[in-house]
């Protein structure tokens, strides 16, 4: 059966798909970028605040289904351009303790609301 998972905390979604899909002991995150839930802006001072506010958002949404970075199993990260790896990986890195997810990094020609810096994740729920 499959379960929609939103909360208030993090964006809305700006087009036809959910913030976060159950099925089962897995949750499918979609891509977040850095959209401030409260104003609904880009927060866009640098890639490392878009970053942090892209995992902030995550943050909620694995609040919401009661979930905790720990359980995170896979992550996709979408970069406007290599040249951000590093910042982004570091605030990125910032969230986990060990047990670090499997991952993949890649560039893409461009992201929505000109976002520098996309991330989804898969999470095994308890």
């Amino acid at each position: 059966m499959k379960t929609i998972i939103s909360t208030a905390s993090a964006p809305a979604p700006i087009g036809p798909y959910s913030q976060a899909v159950r099925i089962g002991q897995l949750l499918f995150c979609s891509g977040m970028i850095a959209l401030d839930p409260v104003t609904g802006n880009m927060v866009q001072d640098s890639v490392s605040a878009e970053a942090k506010q892209v995992m902030n958002n995550i943050s909620a949404l694995l609040k919401e289904a009661g979930a905790g970075f720990e359980q995170i199993v896979k992550t996709s990260i979408f970069l406007k351009t290599m040249d951000d790896f590093a910042a982004v990986n570091e605030v990125y890195g910032s969230y986990f303790s060990d047990h670090f997810p499997a991952r993949e990094t890649v560039a893409v020609a461009g992201l929505p609301k000109n976002a520098r810096v996309e991330i989804s994740v898969i999470v095994a729920l308890s």
